[in-house]
């Protein structure tokens, strides 16, 4: 595998892991800021929240892999190492909004 095709996936693995961990900050000041009204109440709306965080963080996540892109053309040892932490440190962001903002 060549040099550009493993900081294409380290990128790419960047810009997920990166979503997830917005996706739990987002969802943790929308909880306080805009609290969801009774899921029995709406059937659906274009406007529900769950349905824009989602379209924020990966819009969040896309900026992340191509700053990371350009980063790591030189560096891919160290996008790499990096990513380790940026996984461990997702999980536990998503697992707090998760017990404490559900």
């Amino acid at each position: 595998m060549s040099r550009a095709a493993i900081a294409d996936a380290i990128s790419l693995a960047w810009g997920l892991v990166v979503s997830v961990g917005v996706y739990a900050a987002v969802r943790c000041v929308q909880f306080f800021v805009y609290p969801d009204p009774n899921p029995a109440a709406p059937a659906w709306s274009a406007h529900a929240g769950y349905f824009w965080r989602v379209w924020t963080v990966a819009y969040a996540g896309g900026m992340a892999a191509f700053v990371v892109r350009l980063v790591a053309r030189g560096h891919v040892e160290a996008a790499a190492r990096g990513l380790v932490a940026a996984v461990y440190a997702a999980a536990v962001l998503l697992g707090l909004q998760v017990v404490f903002f559900p």
